[in-house]
């Protein structure tokens, strides 16, 4: 298995369904640090189907550029299926995109606990008008290897649910 080949081959998938459904998409992203939007940049013609990406690292980011709320992060905290779920909405909520792809999580080396170990992602996908699809992956191996494992999960799950 050849990660980079499938995180392409996952991006082009999706293109495809893009560009023959005449929809976009938009990505918010954390812990992938914008790994998502590049691939999908990597695509030539990207432009008419990629509207854009936001990197919402600090919980402050995501506050103010998705409007994630500051109490739900204290709450529930930023790497959780509340605020991968509300970065997804939020992104949405901020363009005209059709599809939106959030992701949250825990890369490494440090950074983790007993309740949410590193290697901990939170993936939500949303089709705009509808709610939020969330899945949990505990992924495992290096920094690296976490942020391009989670890019591929990303594609797989937003491809799976809608590109059908």
């Amino acid at each position: 298995m050849n990660l980079s080949v499938d995180i392409a081959y996952a991006a082009q998938q999706l293109a495809d369904f893009l560009i023959a459904s005449r929809h976009t998409v938009i990505t918010a992203e954390s812990c992938t640090g914008g790994s998502v939007a590049q691939v999908l940049t990597d695509i030539p013609g990207c432009s008419s189907w990629f509207d854009r990406g936001f990197i919402t690292y600090s919980n402050l980011s995501k506050t103010e550029m998705l409007g994630v709320k500051p109490d739900m992060i204290e709450q529930y905290g930023a790497v959780s299926h509340e605020v991968a779920s509300a970065m997804a909405t939020g992104a949405l909520q901020q363009c005209l995109a059709d599809y939106a792809i959030a992701i949250t999580g825990i890369a490494g080396p440090t950074g983790g606990s007993i309740e949410k170990p590193v290697g901990t992602i939170y993936i939500a996908v949303q089709k705009r008008h509808q709610q939020p699809i969330v899945m949990l992956e505990n992924l495992s191996g290096s920094r690296l290897e976490i942020r391009a494992q989670a890019t591929l999960k990303a594609l797989q799950l937003i491809s799976s649910n809608y590109a059908k």
